[in-house]
This record gives structure tokens, sequence and C-alpha cells, in this order.
């Protein structure tokens, strides 16, 4: 590895608040499939990992926080935290769209700033410090970059696809119809691309890495493009 990106992983690493026992995890947790064409040096497989030691923490977290919340509240507020926007977000304070490894033609696109990239990467490094230095090493980032959104998420986060229902069911409309209309990625880390539909309005389209978070997505762009959304709050 050369010193400069030695460098800028030991930056990283101040960030995240973890050092590594082996960089190589944190290598490859930043590593796109556009940078290589080995699939196993990607971040793919980190992603995967670290997409389910989110949710188990911020389930923790939750459990704690709301005691008297029922299952369907905590499930929504699960939802909201552990989205791809929500990891982009983390993504953008932890900067590591500067530590991206990218194939040229996905630097030139503007990957370094892509939500969906973004958002895959952070789960990544979750994953990779779960790896690194176990659960209670990943439990200590998610904590510092989750606790504080999860506190100012006051009344349970809206749901964009009965947002959009309402509004139209409330204007006379038939219910918005939704379809997949793009599949991406491993069979392990699907990722959807959907478009909703709604008489009257421009298609809308959504990514995501379920068929849900997808519709939601789409769902919350339409109301974004309606003024009655913003896209991040998209659950």
């Amino acid at each position: 590895m050369k010193a400069g990106a030695d460098a800028a992983l030991a930056a990283l690493e101040r960030r995240l608040g973890h050092r590594f026992q082996d960089l190589r995890l944190l290598a490859t947790a930043l590593t796109h499939a556009s940078a290589t064409s080995h699939a196993g040096a990607t971040y793919q497989r980190l992603e995967f990992l670290g997409d389910r030691v989110l949710a188990l923490v911020v389930a923790e977290m939750l459990i704690a926080t709301f005691r008297g919340a029922s299952e369907g509240e905590l499930a929504q507020r699960l939802t909201a935290l552990v989205r791809n926007e929500a990891c982009a977000d983390v993504a953008r304070a932890l900067d590591l769209g500067a530590a991206l490894r990218l194939g040229t033609g996905e630097v030139l696109s503007g990957g370094r700033t892509k939500a969906a990239i973004l958002g895959d990467v952070c789960e990544a490094v979750i994953g990779a410090i779960y790896q690194d230095g176990g659960l209670d090493a990943a439990r200590r980032l998610i904590e510092t970059h989750w606790h504080g959104r999860m506190l100012g998420e006051a009344s349970v986060p809206r749901d964009a696809k009965t947002t959009l229902q309402e509004w139209a069911q409330g204007r006379g409309l038939p219910v918005p119809a939704y379809a997949i209309v793009a599949r991406s990625g491993p069979d392990h880390a699907p990722r959807f691309e959907v478009e909703a539909s709604v008489d009257g309005l421009a298609p809308a389209r959504g990514e995501g890495r379920t068929r849900r978070e997808a519709e939601q997505a789409a769902a919350a762009a339409a109301l974004a493009r309606l003024g009655l959304w913003k896209v991040a709050e998209a659950g």
C-alpha cells in the first residue's frame, strides 16, 4: 500500500475512532466494483455484514430508549434510521467519499457524492470494524453517529407511500402504482429501481436494497416533486 494511501486511511481511522488491526479490511470496505476486476475485493460482502450489524445495534438502542413503544412503532423507527439516505448522511459526516476507491468512469460520473454508493460504503465500513474489533467496536461508531438521529425523531417517522396514497385519494385519484424498472447487484445484495405512477404526474423513480425500500424512495421522490416532502425523509 502506498504511503499516501496509508496516510489517508490513518486519517479516516481517526475520524472513525477505530484503529484497525488489519487495515486491509478498511481498504476493502472503501473499494467499489468499478475499481477492481476481482469481485471478492469490493465492499459488497462487508456491506452485507454491516447492514445486519447496524440493524442489530440500532434495534438495541430503540428498545432501550422507547420502552413503551409497540413493535410496529419500533419497526418504523428502525427503517428510518437504517435506510440508505441515513447511512449516506453519516458517510458524508465521516467524509468517506474522499477515501473511496473508484474506477475512472465512476469518478467522472460523480461517484464520490452518490448517495447510493455512500450509503453502501458506510455499511461496509461498519462491517469492517465489526470483523476487525468485534461488536463493541462497531457499536461505538453506531452509537456516536446514530444516537442523536434517533433522539431527533420525536414522533414516529412518516411513511412516504402512505402519505402519497392519502394525497392521491384526497384528490379523487386512483391509488399510486409501483413497478420495478431495474434490478442490479449480486444476489446477496441486490438493488432495485422502482417507478411510482400517479394520475396527472410524471412518473418518479427511487432506488433501494429491497423492493419496499425502492418503493418508499420513489414515493418520496413524487412527494418531493409536489413540494410536500424532502427526499431524505423517505423511510
